[in-house]
């Protein structure tokens, strides 16, 4: 007990005094301390969203991710995913355009509240960020040319040095085909537009890149290219990233990815935005 009794030695029989020893002074003390520590550093992030009206949103420009459009406006999936959490949040979108390399450090600097920008839910990450609930699968894919491949059934038929394989140079599907297809011939080009050429030219079997770029080819020269692969050669989760300790706003935002999954909502905007070309033609 923190609160004792002592008889008054100079009145005896009066109403005893309660009063608080050192030692219960110190555990309260103690006590108070420990309540204040317990407050998460961030617990307040989604409340300052709520009372700032804004939620800032960091992205990196890769299509149909997130773009610029005829007008310089942003426009794709991210940028409707994010539309559509700021609205049901109450606030605004306020957008920052990001290179991809300094998104997770604008995060940690407080720049920005949330990245939302197609960003793979791996293990090396989450030891610097707090991910949400899947929202996105994508991956990397491959684009066949129908002339090209019509002898060729399987994927390991690829590996012979008669197949010729196009990836553009210094990226991940690049480094990919290194260790898949070593032994085939693998053509590395600067630039998508060249790639393209090449496999339309009849130059390569194949483009392996990221998706959905080989469905899109596929999508615009159907006579030409096909993506015979129903799921990626590598696929991965997409997540939305948020800074450690911000637990009230991770509950928010796994609860705003299930019942936007659950409607229906989030599929419909994948379709549009990554299995036609709709978005192209408007």
């Amino acid at each position: 007990m923190f609160i004792t009794t002592k008889k008054n030695d100079k009145a005896e029989g009066s109403c005893a005094m309660p009063y608080l020893t050192m030692h219960g002074i110190k555990l309260i003390s103690c006590l108070l301390i420990l309540i204040f520590l317990s407050k998460p550093v961030y617990a307040d992030a989604l409340n300052d969203i709520l009372k700032s009206g804004v939620l800032r949103i960091g992205v990196t420009l890769y299509e149909p991710w997130a773009f610029k459009d005829e007008k310089g406006s942003l426009n794709g999936f991210e940028i409707q995913m994010a539309k559509q959490l700021a609205s049901d949040l109450g606030v605004k979108p306020q957008f920052n355009v990001i290179e991809w390399s300094k998104l997770i450090s604008s995060l940690q600097s407080k720049k920005i509240d949330i990245i939302i920008s197609g960003m793979a839910i791996t293990p090396e990450r989450a030891l610097q960020v707090n991910f949400s609930n899947p929202y996105a699968s994508a991956g990397i894919d491959l684009a066949a040319s129908l002339l090209k491949t019509r002898h060729i059934d399987s994927l390991d038929e690829l590996n012979d040095p008669k197949v010729t394989i196009g990836v553009v140079s210094n990226t991940v599907p690049e480094q990919l085909v290194k260790k898949l297809f070593g032994q085939a011939t693998i053509k590395s080009f600067n630039t998508h537009e060249e790639v393209k050429k090449s496999i339309l030219d009849g130059e390569l079997h194949v483009w392996i890149d990221s998706t959905p770029i080989p469905r899109y080819l596929a999508l615009e020269y159907p006579d030409k290219v096909d993506t015979p692969l129903n799921e990626p050669l590598v696929g991965y989760k997409a997540g939305m990233a948020i800074n450690k300790n911000e637990q009230e706003f991770l509950n928010y935002l796994n609860a705003w990815i299930t019942a936007r999954d659950a409607d229906s909502w989030i599929l419909a905007r994948h379709k549009y935005w990554f299995e036609t070309l709709d978005w192209k033609h408007k």
